[in-house]
């Protein structure tokens, strides 16, 4: 059952336990006294991602270090490379980088399906849980071939867009419908995501769930950091307009310095930075050059959710995107945004109450909006600190975990709230 766009207890029973389990109080002895008891099997899950960074990897690896350990044994496959394989493993996750893993398909991915069906026939897992377009469907793809018992899939966006060629378009398209019949249950990080999803017959009607992309906030400052702005070497009376991404056709980079220019032309003083690399950085300096415009190109910054804390403004503007980490993040801070009505992004900055909305491919519009907010400030900031509220209270880990713990019971039948040895029932 769902409340709100996400997963909410069995609303047969009031403590949600599963209909004809028994949940009622009883005693225990105290641990000290009682023989030491057996060690139950845990419930092992298979996350099968494309690309294991940035936003769908950051998100898999919060739903991952987040479960259960007593209930769950949790693995992670997907293509090598990335930082996250290294954080993955300090925190217990058992991870399996696949040799010929690629985020394009090519005809290794046959190799790929192969090591992900020996994969998950020597480990048993009970749940394969996918990610993306490639591993969503080689993913699915070897779940049914093993037979496994429970199979999820999450939409962090959709795997095909106006930009890709017809082909290829067609050919995604094609791979998703033809494995939509092998998953058990759909996930979405939006509901305009999960609406899409049904609209392009990749999930049925009634069977996508939303449960919001969560970002670590427990090092993200919850307002204006001027640590941030000092770390980014620019004075604090100087305002300052960044984005956060890889450098690349989805981000549109070059649309960022668009704007920047025009930005620069009613206000001369702005300076600009993009913290993000991707194979159109000289495309990206280019362009700065030839337009006079002032930014710093960071490249990858490990710590770049906290050094948002030191931007005025916050754009994004991409041509697509299933939400935005970096967006998430950035609204976490408390900055202003101006980002394009893209998927999932509109669910998250509602116009002119956690930030601005602009159309995607239009670098004066984005300019005008960037404009407005630096020309109100008192109405930016209190867009700030809306957005920041809607973040840390829908987003925060917890309760993503939560929802796909809900996920995972419901389909394997488990209670989906239990109750504490020795106390009653939660009301």
């Amino acid at each position: 059952m769902m409340r709100n766009g996400t997963l909410a207890p069995d609303a047969g029973r009031p403590d949600g336990a599963a209909v004809g389990w028994p949940a009622t109080p009883r005693q225990v002895a105290p641990k000290a006294a009682l023989p030491v008891p057996p060690v139950l099997p845990r419930i092992k899950v298979l996350h099968v991602i494309t690309r294991f960074w940035a936003g769908a990897g950051g998100n898999t690896l919060l739903s991952a270090e987040g479960m259960d350990p007593d209930r769950y044994e949790v693995w992670i496959a997907g293509v090598p490379g990335g930082d996250l394989w290294a954080r993955a493993r300090a925190a217990g996750v058992r991870t399996v980088e696949i040799p010929g893993f690629r985020h394009t398909l090519t005809p290794t991915d046959l190799l790929v399906l192969g090591r992900l069906v020996r994969l998950i026939r020597r480990e048993r897992f009970t749940v394969v849980h996918t990610h993306s377009a490639k591993g969503g469907f080689l993913g699915r793809a070897a779940a049914r071939l093993c037979r496994t018992p429970v199979v999820v899939h999450t939409f962090h966006g959709l795997s095909f867009h106006p930009h890709m060629s017809r082909t290829r378009r067609a050919v995604y398209r094609f791979l998703e419908r033809a494995t939509r019949r092998f998953t058990h249950r759909f996930l979405a990080v939006a509901p305009r995501v999960a609406q899409q999803t049904v609209e392009e017959r990749l999930a049925p009607p009634g069977r996508v769930h939303v449960v919001p992309s969560a970002v670590d906030l427990g090092h993200i400052p919850e307002g204006f950091d001027p640590a941030a702005r000092r770390a980014l070497g620019v004075d604090r009376t100087t305002e300052l307009i960044g984005t956060v991404g890889r450098i690349d056709t989805q981000k549109a980079p070059l649309d960022f310095i668009r704007m920047a220019a025009a930005v620069r032309a009613e206000h001369p003083g702005t300076t600009f930075v993009m913290i993000g690399d991707g194979p159109l950085e000289e495309d990206v300096r280019r362009l700065a050059e030839e337009l006079d415009v002032d930014v710093a190109l960071l490249g990858h910054r490990p710590d770049a959710a906290a050094l948002v804390a030191g931007l005025d403004v916050f754009v994004i503007t991409s041509l697509y995107e299933g939400l935005g980490r970096a967006l998430t993040e950035a609204l976490a801070t408390a900055r202003p945004v101006v980002a394009t009505a893209v998927n999932g992004v509109p669910d998250l900055v509602e116009h002119g109450a956690t930030g601005l909305l602009v159309p995607p491919a239009d670098p004066e519009a984005a300019a005008r909006a960037v404009g407005w907010l630096l020309d109100h400030p008192s109405e930016a900031a209190d867009m700030g600190r809306q957005g920041c509220r809607r973040v840390r209270t829908a987003f925060a880990p917890q309760a993503m975990c939560a929802a796909v713990d809900a996920c995972y019971r419901d389909l394997l039948g488990l209670p989906l709230q239990e109750w504490t040895p020795g106390a009653a029932p939660s009301p």
